[in-house]
This record gives structure tokens, C-alpha cells and sequence, in this order.
């Protein structure tokens, strides 16, 4: 199949494959990027893909893309959905989120649960997602605009800025018997400032790490692990990509909660293929508002 990319997806861990081996090989110099993204079949040798289809799998940083084989990890998008919609709440990031929380972290009804980088499109949807299921759900995120969206509009109970508040200090305030579980996107500082308020039989569910992504060397461990140890807790990561043979179970039960205003999808769309590398670092400067998409054709 011959494929003419749409929309790209940005990621954190985009940052992550540029720099190192982990669970896919390390970007090389001279690739191109590897991105998840949306196009549309101008030619097809693929019983099960006609030209016009649209389609959406790891076509990278590219006009066109060339699938060979099978076709796998390719997927037509549900017929009337948009392309936006698809890439984010119905894409690798709404998968993230509920299977991240609901596989991972098993909250109950009741329990406190604390996200980190609250306002990107994974945190916004699990932050959600835990309020849909019973959960008090506070959000930690950079500036009053994004805090502000938290509770205003994407319904969370309360929202830290760690840009000009103390986040332990307001996580004592905030969860004074314990956070049950912290839905970690960020790494570092946070991870360390959560694991010192983990409630008993706590769970840390290890999503990303993007205060670390631009660093030249690893970062130190966490000072406070052994609250893990104190508390009988559990801290676990997972990849989206062990569950995308899964991905209908969570559209059946994310579509709902979209059509009935329950879950809210923020989309952030940028231009133009030469504004990639410019578009990625919005994520890293905290420019983005939701789930970061580049549009790079109609």
C-alpha cells in the first residue's frame, strides 16, 4: 500500500526513541521519525485496503509511507469518525489512559487517585476516566490555565500547580489519609514528592517519565521507594502497544462516555510537516493544550 499521512501524532516517547533502545530500536540518524499518524490509501496491492480508505498505524515523519506484507499494525478508522477524535480519545492516547488506570491501577470507588502532567491528553483522560469509576481525582499540572481547565471543565476535584505551589505541601492538604493511586506521566521530582504520600496498598502506575526525556545522563532513582516497601505497595509500568489487540473492549466503553459529555477530548493541531521537530518540543515546553496532532494534508 502506497499511504499519503494526514495528521501525525506527537508523543513524549518520540523523545525517548530518538535517544536510546528500550522497547522498540533507538531512531537512527538519517531514519525517518518513528509516529503513530492517520492517512488516507492511494494505492493498494492489499486485498483488505482499497484507495480512499483511511487508515491509521506507525507511518512516521513522512508525506508517504509504503506498507509492506500483511499490513499489520494497520487499521481502518470506524467509518465517520474524525480524524482527531480517532488519534486521541479513541487513539494510542484514550487506550493509555483506560487500560493504563483501569488494567494497572484497578481503582475502587472511593479511592483518592493523583495524576501527574494532568492536563496532556493522557492525563486529562485518566483523570476522567477515575471520576467516571468513583474516584476523588486531583490533578497536578503546569499553570493556572491548565489547573484552571482541570476542575472547570474536565471535572477533576482538585488541581496542583507545580509551577508556583509546594506539591507536597498541597498533596498533605489534598490527601491526608494517602494517594491510592498516582498515575505517573512524569518521572523525577513528582514521582518522589507521590511515593512519600502513598496510602496504604498504594499503586504507582509508571506511564512516562518526561521530566527526563531531554536528559544527558539517567536521572537518580527515586529517594522514596521504600514507601513502597512500608505501605505494601505496588509500582508497575506497562507499553500501549502490549494492548492494542484490546482496543475495541475500550472504544465500546470510551464512545459512550464522549457522546455523552462525560469525557471530555481536548485536541491541540499544529501544520505543516517542517514544523514537526517544532511541534514535538511544544510538549516539552508545556505549549500544548490536550492530545498534540500535526496536520500535514487534508
Amino acid at each position: 500500500m502506497l499511504i499519503r499521512n494526514l495528521y501525525l501524532s506527537m508523543d513524549p516517547t518520540q523523545r525517548g526513541w530518538m535517544a536510546r533502545d528500550s522497547y522498540l530500536p533507538a531512531v537512527k540518524i538519517g531514519e525517518v521519525m518513528r509516529s503513530f499518524a492517520v492517512g488516507r490509501v492511494e494505492t493498494s496491492r492489499h486485498p483488505g485496503f482499497v484507495p480512499g480508505d483511511l487508515v491509521q498505524g506507525m507511518f512516521g515523519w513522512q508525506d508517504y509511507a509504503v506498507v509492506a506484507g500483511e499490513g499489520r499494525g494497520v487499521t481502518k478508522l470506524p467509518a465517520g469518525t474524525p480524524i482527531p477524535l480517532a488519534m486521541s480519545a479513541f487513539g494510542a492516547t484514550g487506550l493509555t489512559a483506560y487500560f493504563g488506570l483501569l488494567d494497572v491501577g484497578r481503582p475502587v470507588a472511593g479511592e483518592t487517585v493523583v495524576v501527574s502532567g494532568a492536563a496532556g491528553a493522557t492525563g486529562s483522560a485518566v483523570g476522567q476516566i477515575a471520576k467516571i469509576k468513583g474516584c476523588r481525582t486531583i490533578g497536578i499540572a503546569g499553570g493556572a490555565e491548565k489547573c484552571a481547565w482541570l476542575t472547570r471543565e474536565a471535572g477533576f476535584d482538585a488541581a496542583i500547580d507545580y509551577k508556583s505551589e509546594d506539591v507536597a505541601a498541597r498533596l498533605a492538604e489534598l490527601c491526608p489519609k494517602g494517594i491510592d493511586i498516582y498515575f505517573d506521566n512524569v518521572g523525577g521530582e513528582l514521582l518522589d514528592v507521590a511515593l512519600a504520600r502513598l496510602a496504604m496498598r498504594g499503586r504507582v502506575v509508571l506511564c512516562g517519565a518526561i521530566s527526563g526525556y531531554n536528559a544527558t545522563e539517567m536521572p537518580p532513582g527515586p529517594k522514596n521507594y521504600l514507601s513502597l516497601l512500608i505501605n505494601r505497595g505496588r509500582m508497575e509500568g506497562f507499553i500501549i502497544l502490549d494492548y492494542l489487540h484490546r482496543a475495541g473492549e475500550a472504544i465500546q466503553e470510551l464512545a459512550p462516555w464522549i457522546a455523552s459529555g462525560q469525557l471530555k477530548d481536548r485536541v491541540d493541531i499544529q501544520e505543516g510537516l517542517e514544523n514537526a521537530p517544532k511541534t514535538l518540543n511544544r510538549l516539552f515546553a508545556g505549549e500544548n493544550q490536550g492530545k498534540q496532532l500535526l496536520k500535514i494534508a487534508d
